[in-house]
């Protein structure tokens, strides 16, 4: 194990952490809010100790990273990243328990939107902007930011282990022939939605402040709201608008890419978008047709069914009204929704329609196959042959996915919640969503689970945002043996 190169990377990563603090400590200085000043102040000094230790120490590192590496060089940054972030909540006392302040910053880095906050409007403009923010680092992914800046002298196949960990999907692939490239498009890509988003928001005339940290969750798909009450009390062109960006940042970054290409018909013929315009489409139109009587016009059950269909397919958790009163059918497609997700290669969370699209194909050639043992049969996506490991890897994928949601599941049921709230709770944590049914859907938050209920659900975030494996590989004994 090279420990030295992972904490080398760490220190990179925590460095660009304690930057991105800075405008929330700008903007606390603004409002005069001096507990906020101290305890960012404080929290970038002690990352800055830190980082100048780790850069001390690991001056020597031999420049060579591995799968494993990579892998543990993810978990750790995510994990230090949340500890780090957590310590302006507590330091300022907006926050005070640090598990709480930990399950809120850990739920933002991994833009889930779960919160344990009764009053969101209780806490000041500069951990407001600093909560939403951590949304934008989180969902693009800030070692992929990292790569985007990284030496030429770190080759592609140092970096790509560190890329495949981080980025959501069954197959992680370079957009051009070199890793850096790829990550600086896939960030101007992101940056350039961003802004487009924060314009139409200041149309609709959403003061600044709330554009931006609602073009924030909007754009890492993590659902933070500033509001007690999400984005219900916004005008009803504001909630389409993050309905239509929801729905955009859902979409592969590599389909903008190739529209920037303009190589239309391979983005028209992308199997995977196919499956989550049709999905998305005929979930809006069959809740909008359950809930119409719900709604004076069917307008708004349509603005609200499309709204909440955006928000739980691409994992925002974003709310315009209390879906948890919806009738049993609509709630289940939501749940369904909850499960599979956004795209593969976007800021979405969940299994990924490309998973599940794979998952699909594999499961109709083994009936083929069982009817016609003989026949020699292939699975194809976009015209081309699938590997055979990116579908061992998925099958992999499903297992773990099914042992954690029901694991936690049983243990976190300790607490005495209901049945449906402690599935949806994590479902709604696993797959990066927020909130769930019943005691932790739309109108409440997580603050009843007990500490070792919210340790088992942050590891459940971590584990969702990371595609599984950099934290599984966290607690196998093999991963730390020598060789």
């Amino acid at each position: 194990m090279n420990y030295k190169m992972i904490g080398k990377y760490i220190s990179r990563i925590l460095f660009i952490e304690a930057v991105l603090m800075v405008p929330a400590l700008l903007i606390s200085l603004v409002n005069k809010n001096s507990k906020a000043v101290v305890a960012f102040i404080a929290t970038i000094g002690i990352i800055l100790a830190l980082v100048l230790v780790l850069h001390l120490s690991t001056k020597d590192a031999k420049r060579m990273m591995y799968a494993r590496e990579g892998f543990v060089c993810v978990g750790f940054s995510w994990i230090f990243m949340s500890l780090l972030g957590c310590m302006p909540f507590v330091i300022s006392g907006e926050i005070p328990k640090f598990i709480d302040a930990f399950f809120e910053t850990v739920s933002g880095f991994t833009t889930t939107g779960a919160s344990i906050l009764s009053n969101v409007e209780g806490l000041s403009k500069g951990m407001l902007y600093w909560r939403s923010f951590t949304h934008w680092i989180g969902g693009m992914g800030v070692l992929v930011f990292l790569l985007a800046l990284a030496s030429s002298k770190e080759g592609d196949g140092f970096t790509m282990h560190l890329l495949r960990a981080e980025s959501p999907g069954p197959d992680v692939g370079k957009l051009v022939p070199h890793i850096k490239e790829t990550a600086k498009i896939l960030y101007l890509i992101y940056i350039l939605l961003t802004i487009l988003d924060y314009i139409f928001l200041l149309i609709g005339n959403m003061p600044a402040f709330d554009a931006i940290c609602t073009a924030f969750g909007t754009a890492g798909t993590g659902g933070f709201g500033i509001k007690n009450d999400s984005i219900a009390g916004y005008s009803p062109y504001i909630q389409n608008v993050c309905t239509i960006f929801m729905l955009l940042f859902g979409v592969n970054f590599s389909c903008y890419y190739l529209l920037l290409l303009k190589q239309f018909k391979s983005v028209f013929k992308d199997e995977e978008l196919r499956m989550y315009v049709i999905m998305v489409g005929a979930s809006i139109c069959a809740i909008a047709w359950n809930i119409k009587d719900m709604y004076t016009t069917i307008s708004e059950s349509f603005r609200h069914a499309s709204f909440q269909v955006a928000s739980v397919v691409t994992t925002t958790g974003f709310a315009t009204t209390d879906f948890d009163l919806w009738p049993s059918f609509s709630k289940a497609i939501l749940l369904c929704l909850m499960l599979v997700g956004a795209c593969a290669g976007s800021t979405g969370g969940g299994l990924k329609c490309g998973r599940a699209l794979l998952l699909i194909k594999s499961l109709r050639k083994n009936i083929h196959q069982a009817i016609r043992p003989n026949k020699v049969q292939v699975i194809t996506n976009n015209g081309r042959v699938v590997n055979q490991k990116v579908l061992q890897n998925t099958q992999a994928y499903l297992a773990a996915y099914v042992m954690i949601i029901v694991g936690s599941f049983v243990v976190i049921s300790l607490d005495g919640q209901s049945m449906m709230t402690n599935l949806s709770a994590v479902i709604a944590c696993f797959n990066n969503i927020g909130p769930g049914f019943e005691a932790v859907g739309a109108t409440c938050n997580y603050a009843a689970y007990s500490i070792f209920s919210k340790l088992i659900l942050i590891i459940d975030m971590l584990a969702g945002r990371l595609e599984i494996f950099p934290i599984l590989v966290l607690f196998t004994r093999s991963t730390w043996k020598h060789r």
